[in-house]
């Protein structure tokens, strides 16, 4: 991809037709007509029953419903043409940082929708489920290791699912020794998800500062520590992608005071294979599996936020866990500590085959490679990108490095949106931005393992491009995107003023 600026809407010929991208599609109203069905259905064998017998007419429509009269041949059309226009990771690139999607293989879509797998019914008898359960036991047992954990459970949904598990088992062990505590402590570089599943499992939150190197303050975090804080919850690469240069000592100050120390392992991927939480002295954890091991998720999809604990806190895991006896595989519910069920059954179980497959064909060099490479390339973009923007942390990162449009947002009164939105123009999703909060117009990068130089190389250009015209067309960029099928929005009133139903 060239490094120039792609050609204005404006310099396109008057004469010629527009651009596919650039055509308006119609809403899928307008695309019908009346009594066009795009259906059919064999005769009723069964006696008609009157509607108020099923549902008294108080509760009825007192007119049908104006739905979309439309073919079948009108539906595909519409939602491909659709999906033309829209942007997906079988497209192209997306450098989101923080939670976002990395390596999904099709292979394991393909194993998580074998029938066997796909179509298990929750209440089969466990005789009849030997195969799922010998997957969630050697999946717990495969994560343990990795991670250096004891145990694993699979029931949290997603990663915030899984923080409020933990926290949970967390106030149960205090609870049991006697000692209730009232207060979590959390770093100003946290997912803001880890506040707030301390404050809806009880616990008050105290915020501790981040130093000059991005790493939490270790003398702030000593002042906050104390007989009533229950745990630090910590992300470790943390969320400005940086690792915690004294995570040992952030370990014994922690346990010094009795509380627990706890990895919110969103950026997990960094690395596998390389150091394990257990052994950097974490006592609990939770794995986003739908991002660190492959399943989609980005788009709203569903998430898996297993947890993984030392052996003092084993006996409050949720129930059921996944047991051993020989050859057989049994649920234990029997578990007189447990916290009780966090969700119905036993996870998202598709996530789980899938992480399984990955984990699995990987093997340990694969997972090791995997952070490693995706090291490499942010620090390969990071070192392309330094000159051309504020970098608020000069360090060595992990997966992902923020930078800052300060410099652009000062000088040129480029905002950091805008420069996202211009981006589209050179066919490339944004990155994360403005988050994390502690850096000014943040732009958060992650390239992930997967992307070759060359994509890179286009990504680093159009970024740089960018730069340049915020200094010499700052004006392109405040009214970016121009190339796309929707030019900018206004957000704000679209946020106030939400259109909640689309009328002819």
């Amino acid at each position: 991809m060239s490094a120039t600026r792609p050609p204005s809407p404006a310099a396109a010929s008057s004469t010629s037709a527009p651009p596919l991208a650039k055509r308006p599609v119609p809403v899928i109203f307008e695309r019908g007509a009346p009594g066009r069905v795009g259906y059919s259905l064999p005769p009723s064998d069964v006696p008609d029953v009157a509607m108020d017998a099923i549902i008294p007419s108080r509760h009825r429509r007192a007119r049908p419903a104006a739905l979309p009269e439309v073919s079948e041949l009108d539906v595909v059309r519409h939602y491909t043409a659709l999906s033309h226009r829209n942007y997906s990771i079988d497209e192209g690139f997306y450098p989101l940082g923080s939670c976002t999607m990395k390596y999904n293989p099709k292979i394991n879509e393909d194993a998580a929708r074998q029938a066997g797998f796909a179509r298990l019914h929750p209440y089969q008898p466990e005789e009849l489920a030997q195969g799922a359960l010998q997957l969630l036991w050697e999946l717990e047992h495969d994560l343990a290791q990795i991670s250096g954990m004891d145990r694993v459970t699979f029931q949290p949904s997603a990663g915030a699912h899984g923080e409020l598990a933990a926290l949970l088992m967390i106030s149960k062990y205090f609870a049991e020794r006697g000692e209730p505590r009232t207060t979590v402590v959390v770093p100003d570089s946290a997912h803001g998800t880890n506040p707030a599943s301390a404050a809806m499992a009880g616990y008050e939150v105290v915020e501790v500062k981040s130093d000059r190197r991005g790493n939490i303050d270790l003398e702030a975090l000593r002042a906050a520590l104390g007989p009533h804080v229950a745990a630090l919850m910590l992300t470790n690469p943390n969320t400005l992608g940086l690792f915690e240069e004294q995570i040992l000592d952030v370990a014994r100050a922690v346990h010094s005071v009795g509380a627990q120390l706890y990895l919110d392992g969103a950026n997990f991927n960094a690395i596998l294979g390389i150091t394990r939480p257990g052994d950097q002295g974490f006592d609990v954890m939770h794995f986003n599996l739908h991002k660190t091991f492959t399943t989609p998720h980005g788009g709203g999809g569903p998430g898996a936020g297993a947890v993984g604990v030392r052996a003092h806190l084993v006996p409050y895991l949720p129930v059921p866990t996944v047991e051993r006896d020989g050859r057989r595989f049994a649920l234990d519910y029997n578990r007189p500590k447990t916290i009780g069920k966090v969700r119905a059954f036993y996870g998202n179980f598709g996530n789980l085959v899938r992480a399984y497959t990955y984990i699995r064909t990987m093997g340990p060099a694969g997972l090791r490679a995997a952070a490693e490479t995706a090291v490499l390339n942010a620090n390969y973009v990071l070192s392309r990108l330094r000159e051309h923007y504020d970098l608020p942390y000069d360090r060595i990162c992990k997966h992902e490095f923020v930078l800052s449009g300060r410099r652009q947002r000062d000088r040129h009164h480029v905002s950091t949106k805008d420069m996202a939105k211009r981006l589209l123009d050179y066919g490339f999703h944004s990155p994360t931005i403005y988050f994390p909060l502690i850096v000014e117009e943040a732009i958060m990068i992650e390239p992930t393992e997967t992307e070759s130089p060359q994509t890179l190389d286009a990504f680093v250009d159009a970024m740089i491009a960018i730069a340049r015209e915020a200094e010499t067309d700052p004006e392109i960029v405040r009214t970016a995107p121009h190339e796309t099928p929707v030019t900018r929005l206004d957000e704000v009133t679209a946020a106030r003023r939400p259109v909640l139903r689309w009328r002819p």
